[in-house]
């Protein structure tokens, strides 16, 4: 669609959920933003009847990206078709291979925050995904990537080591340390990939703003990522298939197999201990390695089963997700980017799973 095609005036009459506890009656769309007013040309608006959520967020999501490494424009633009079309209207890329700005320019495509390219110790990583660097290289590719993204940056903080046969820390304390405090200084924050347990105290203590899965977290470091405000990203969904990367691994690598499991098996427990202590929680799935798009209403199931309350799963991927990465949800003049369900999904998160339709800049998306 061009750029310069003006929005039509839609209504969407029934309840908005602007917020957890703060719900009104209808909204308009005029010009791609939101209103409250009844706008001119209001008799001849397109109505959508329903119950109106903000645009679903996805906070660990790769476009641009398969199992193989980066994709063409055309294979990225079928993954973000299909967040699209789960309701997912705001993705935080949390790493890619692929330059993917040309979505910027697509009114119809998900709003993209993007990480960069993922940073990793050499042969340390998935092959094809990563910049693979030592450790004297760390701060100039943080560097490098807080500028080309849009306010974050992704470390690989662990991988399997083959000499140790397990999971270990891929950064040295002292060079974590000096990358996450240059990316804050060029304005950006630092998220890493964590299965394991050993690197979490390190890249807390050295000022790091979020982990992702999360798997390791004990006893011990839940308090300091609860005392430093460290969100978390769990990927549920991915962690289900840590049995059969076990699986897979078992001959060559049992220790890492075996650890493997156990992560999966505490999963859920894990996840409800940091809720429970206070550590942001918000929804990610990891798709485009190997986990297929359009699984956000799955994640935020999971995290319910978790025991996370059904309210505060949505907010992960609503209210409070957006207002953790500084974008607007339903507010006056907020870009009119909503998904409109049947029932009430803070009644039955599983609601997520049927959008009746997905709103973005102010139009009904096909």
């Amino acid at each position: 669609m061009s750029d310069q095609e003006a929005a039509p005036v839609l209504r969407i009459k029934g309840r908005v959920l602007v917020g957890p506890d703060e719900v009104r009656d209808g909204l308009w769309a005029v010009d791609g933003r939101i209103t409250y007013e009844r706008p001119p040309g209001a008799d001849g608006a397109e109505t959508l009847t329903g119950w109106a959520l903000p645009g679903l967020v996805d906070a660990h999501c790769h476009v641009g990206l398969d199992h193989q490494g980066p994709v063409d424009a055309a294979t990225s633009e079928k993954q973000a078709l299909t967040d699209r079309e789960a309701g997912t209207l705001l993705i935080r890329d949390a790493g890619s291979p692929s330059d993917t700005r040309w979505v910027d320019e697509r009114e119809d495509l998900p709003k993209i925050i993007r990480a960069g390219r993922h940073i990793a110790r050499t042969r340390r990583y998935i092959r094809n995904f990563a910049h693979e660097i030592e450790p004297g290289d760390l701060v100039a590719y943080v560097a490098r990537e807080a500028r080309r993204g849009d306010g974050w940056v992704k470390l690989v903080g662990d991988w399997i080591d083959r000499d140790a046969g397990d999971l270990t820390a891929c950064w040295p304390r002292g060079e974590v340390e000096a990358a996450i405090a240059e990316a804050h200084r060029l304005g950006a924050r630092v998220t890493a990939h964590c299965f394991a347990e050993d690197s979490l105290r390190d890249l807390v203590e050295a000022g790091i703003d979020c982990v992702e899965h999360a798997t390791g977290l004990t006893e011990d470091t839940i308090p300091l990522f609860a005392e430093r405000g460290v969100a978390i990203v769990p990927t549920l969904v991915n962690i289900a298939t840590f049995p059969a990367l076990a699986a897979g691994g078992e001959a060559k690598f049992p220790r890492w197999s075996a650890h493997m499991r156990r992560l999966h098996e505490r999963r859920y427990d894990t996840v409800r201990a940091a809720y429970d202590a206070g550590i942001p929680v918000f929804t990610g799935t990891d798709a485009g390695g190997s986990l297929a798009h359009g699984l956000i209403a799955d994640e935020v199931a999971e995290l319910v089963k978790a025991g996370i309350p059904a309210l505060d799963a949505l907010s992960a991927t609503a209210w409070g997700a957006r207002r953790w990465l500084g974008r607007p949800a339903l507010e006056e003049g907020a870009p009119a980017d909503l998904v409109v369900y049947d029932e009430d999904p803070r009644a039955d998160v599983g609601v997520l799973a049927a959008p009746r339709a997905v709103v973005l800049n102010g139009r009904v998306m096909g």
